[in-house]
């Protein structure tokens, strides 16, 4: 097993567990620490643990009975997972004019990307009646308009200019704005194909009329989900790949990709993983970009996309 699987592992079953695990529980779960030495499986363990400690996983030790005769190992969830930050509008709005302001950016911008996933409704609204600070370019002209139909729950109607594809008229039930990679964008239901979308506002092409009474979100509708960035690209990936990576690159390949799921560890040391895929050009430039240290074996349809990359390649350093 690779050391990066176990250690996940290892965290899965700390988390999950109603009540602190002494070692020997844990060797009994985790075939990693069954080998025949018990006294070799002990600091394999005390290894993992001061690793996972070392990077910020609060591992606590804690009574395994009520009289405290043994301790146990858990981690706490709360403190394992981040609280959710509350910002008023003036806060919100301070943080945007600091992130878009010219010459400025960094952290001030990386924050308000996070944060603005979450704003409230009406924090937009009153963030789109204000006079933007010198330089800050709110995605064009159309956020005011886009955010008071959403505050007032309109549907919207506009001629939009897609990434692919012709311009063409949309009608959409406003959900929620979401700031990503520096643009705003809508995300609501199209009326057109019946299901939910984003539209950047910077490739709005006309003025945002009104329709009339919108439909409310779905129960539980996540709208940053709409807007999920990865090696597919920016939206929900289409499909699923399966990639081997080597052991030289395996660790942080995997821990830096969102969705990854580790499938099987080979005698090798190569792991082969379950990922979020798309056949786009930014997810096959992604797996080439690891070289001879990854190996896509399908689908078919990204396989297809793949090696016709691979070919124009070619096709280029030819000439």
């Amino acid at each position: 097993m690779h050391p990066l699987e176990r250690l996940i592992n290892l965290i899965a079953l700390l988390l999950e567990s109603r009540r602190p695990l002494t070692f020997d529980d844990i060797r009994r779960v985790m075939p990693a620490y069954q080998q025949s030495d018990a006294a070799s499986a002990k600091r394999m363990f005390e290894r993992d643990k001061d690793v996972l400690r070392e990077v910020g996983i609060p591992i606590e030790l804690a009574p395994t009975d009520a009289w405290d005769l043994e301790q146990g190992y858990r981690i706490v969830r709360d403190r394992y997972e981040l609280p959710d930050v509350a910002f008023t509008e003036d806060e919100v709005w301070a943080l945007f004019v600091a992130a878009h302001a010219p010459g400025e950016g960094g952290e001030a911008e990386q924050a308000f990307q996070k944060l603005s996933t979450t704003t409230e409704t009406n924090v937009l609204a009153a963030m789109a009646e204000r006079t933007a600070a010198p330089g800050v370019d709110a995605s064009g002209p159309h956020l005011g308009a886009v955010a008071d139909a959403l505050a007032r729950r309109r549907a919207v109607r506009f001629r939009y200019r897609p990434s692919q594809g012709k311009p063409g008229q949309r009608e959409v039930d406003p959900y929620a704005l979401v700031f990503r990679r520096g643009h705003w964008y809508l995300v609501g239901r199209d009326r057109g194909r019946g299901e939910a979308r984003s539209f950047r506002l910077s490739r709005v092409l006309s003025a945002v009329k009104e329709l009339g009474p919108a439909e409310p979100p779905p129960e539980g509708f996540d709208a940053s989900a709409q807007l999920e960035a990865g090696p597919w690209g920016l939206g929900r990936p289409e499909a699923r790949a399966r990639i081997a990576f080597s052991p030289k690159v395996a660790w942080w390949a995997i821990a830096s990709t969102q969705g990854a799921q580790i499938l099987r560890t080979r005698r090798d040391g190569w792991v082969e993983v379950d990922v979020p895929a798309s056949e786009t050009d930014s997810f096959v430039s992604w797996v080439l970009s690891f070289g001879a240290d990854a190996r896509l074996s399908g689908p078919r349809a990204v396989k297809d996309q793949l090696v016709a990359k691979l070919e124009a390649l070619a096709g280029d350093a030819g000439r």
